[in-house]
């Protein structure tokens, strides 16, 4: 499995850039040109139930894998997830993230980190933090929603950071201080600080990325918002 500590590490924040908001006409080499800027590619992925668009699918996924050596995460929006698990990691994906409000959601993360994956968690703006700590033994990191899901350039509810402030005490509670936050939804310019602040590893960032004059610029800005952040430990979580 990846280390994640290399993925989201302590001293800055790690950038996860949503390829729903890059050239769509051109992905393969968007990929390529946003390379050296991405910590992760985000990937989002639907069985239309969940949400009504199918986004990506994993043939296309697959494609897009020798143009980069930067890791992909699909976010799974599915009823049932563990279909669309399998059929992304045999497509080569390095993390996979599932909701908590899957109906089969802790078979999914068992199945990702039997498939040699990162489990992760997602959970919608509605769902208590606290569902977390019924799936912490099998979960790798969570992803915190901060917009209603499968919608693009919706403000980010005054809520996430609170959520993700939580979750950073829950993850404390349970030993699992060095449990990586990714922050999806919202992300601009007047949220990445509370965000991180908060205690957000990780960001997903679209438009505000993409659309920058200087792409080198605002992933540099991005990266400096976790720099002067006080935490305590240092982060060495790898799971295997």
């Amino acid at each position: 499995m990846l280390p994640l500590a290399d993925l989201y590490p302590r001293d800055r924040l790690a950038i996860e850039i949503s390829l729903w908001s890059a050239d769509l006409a051109n992905l393969g080499a968007e990929v390529t040109r946003l390379t050296p800027y991405a910590d992760v590619f985000h990937i989002d992925a639907s069985d239309t139930r969940f949400v009504p668009s199918p986004l990506f699918f994993p043939d296309l996924v697959a494609a897009l894998h020798p143009r980069t050596k930067v890791p992909f995460h699909v976010h799974v929006m599915a009823e049932r997830a563990l279909p669309l698990v399998e059929d992304f990691a045999r497509a080569g994906v390095d993390l996979l993230s599932v909701h908590a409000e899957a109906e089969d959601v802790a078979e999914a993360l068992k199945a990702i980190r039997a498939l040699g994956g990162a489990a992760g968690l997602a959970l919608r703006l509605d769902t208590p933090v606290d569902t977390v700590a019924a799936h912490m033994d099998d979960v790798d990191f969570v992803v915190l929603i901060g917009t209603p899901l499968g919608t693009k350039g919706t403000a980010m509810d005054p809520a996430a950071p609170d959520r993700v402030r939580e979750l950073r005490a829950l993850a404390a509670r349970t030993g699992r201080e060095q449990l990586p936050v990714i922050a999806d939804g919202g992300i601009r310019e007047n949220t990445v600080p509370a965000l991180a602040a908060a205690g957000a590893d990780a960001v997903v960032a679209g438009s505000l990325l993409l659309g920058s004059d200087d792409l080198a610029a605002t992933a540099a800005w991005l990266r400096n918002q976790r720099g002067d952040m006080a935490f305590d430990g240092e982060r060495v979580e790898e799971r295997t």
